[in-house]
């Protein structure tokens, strides 16, 4: 896809470039319509919640701790084990939202390694690494 610049300049999106950028609007529309669908089965009750609606308004104004403790809710990676449950499910979406990026670089790393891009390919590497590491908790902040 070409697009002229202002001093009349053609500039064409690389193969590269239309990757990521596709991986980008299909997943974020997916993980939105996933935020909307397990949304509507919290709050419809078809899902029973993990936190009862009566305990969280009583929590609302309280630490993040005591909402962790009064709801009983695992740390980390743990809330996987309550996917079964309405207010947990929504997390779904949200972790398709965030990984996307990640997602997205992987392709470009074969790409850029057969076109010869091998700074392109080490820094989109360093991305999935560091972000793969933030996510998996190894890389604990803010605690």
């Amino acid at each position: 896809m070409a697009y002229e610049m202002k001093a009349g300049v053609s500039v064409e999106a690389s193969r590269e470039q239309i990757v990521f950028a596709n991986i980008l609007f299909w997943g974020a529309w997916s993980g939105l319509a996933i935020l909307i669908v397990t949304y509507l089965l919290y709050v419809t009750g078809v899902l029973v919640p993990h936190v009862p609606i009566d305990l969280i308004t009583q929590l609302w104004s309280k630490p993040v701790h005591a909402y962790v403790e009064g709801g009983k809710v695992p740390h980390g990676w743990g809330w996987v084990s309550l996917l079964h449950t309405g207010d947990f499910l929504n997390f779904v979406g949200i972790v398709i939202l965030a990984a996307l990026t990640v997602v997205a670089y992987l392709p470009l790393i074969p790409a850029f390694l057969r076109k010869g891009d091998k700074l392109y390919a080490f820094i989109a590497i360093a991305e999935v690494l560091i972000l793969a590491a933030a996510a998996s908790g190894i890389i604990a902040a803010g605690e």
